[in-house]
């Protein structure tokens, strides 16, 4: 697929946020709120606070003043804001699960009431930002609208995954263009981090792949 202009980006976004609006609201998630989710350390409570995050903090930051400096890629975010060694115990990974948790203290019907409400203000305040509009977002990094929201749309296809597999139904369909976007950044990290000849073996030479070198989150 070639890369998406910044509108197609945009609906890819809202579609996924969508998509996301719609499983928050599903009766299992109710029903499992207090369970252990899918993901290592973090309820379904914390899984679900989390994934209406991917979508608000694009509010939260729209809000804040337009920076100046040179943004960084889609792919330099998750590479200044994740670190490499997997370990879920570190203060990064703990205030991520705490913010999440913090998020669906409202419960499940009001978290899944603002989560749709939250599309309907994305979708207006989207189709009046420029293409050039720069954002601080997470430690303060400079990013382009747009490629923040590729970072959205990889949080949001990850999480709407996650939330379905930890109650139980079929994760739905995700819009092809959301699932490329997120495919594509992720394996840009994996190069951003490793080389592409690195990326080369582990999709072809898995034995020459000790450090498994696609898995970037």
């Amino acid at each position: 697929m070639p890369e998406l202009t910044a509108p197609e980006v945009r609906a890819a976004f809202l579609e996924a946020a969508g998509i996301a609006a719609t499983v928050l609201a599903r009766p299992e998630v109710a029903r499992f709120w207090d369970a252990p989710s899918a993901l290592r350390l973090l309820s379904v409570r914390g899984l679900a606070g989390h994934l209406v995050r991917g979508a608000t903090t694009v509010e939260v930051y729209l809000d804040r003043p337009e920076p100046t400096g040179e943004p960084v890629s889609a792919e330099e975010y998750y590479n200044r804001a994740l670190p490499v060694d997997g370990d879920i115990t570190t203060p990064i990974h703990t205030a991520i699960r705490e913010r999440g948790e913090e998020q669906g203290a409202a419960g499940p019907e009001r978290l899944a009431a603002d989560a749709a409400a939250a599309c309907v203000r994305l979708r207006e305040r989207l189709a009046t930002e420029p293409a050039t509009r720069l954002m601080s977002v997470y430690k303060d990094t400079v990013i382009r609208i747009d490629d923040y929201l590729r970072t959205r749309i990889i949080e949001l296809t990850l999480h709407i995954d996650d939330l379905c597999v930890s109650v139980g139904v079929p994760t739905p369909d995700l819009p092809p263009a959301a699932t490329a976007v997120a495919i594509d950044s992720l394996l840009g990290v994996a190069r951003l981090r490793h080389g592409d000849l690195a990326v080369l073996r582990a999709l072809a030479r898995r034995e020459r792949d000790p450090a498994a070198v696609l898995r970037v989150m």
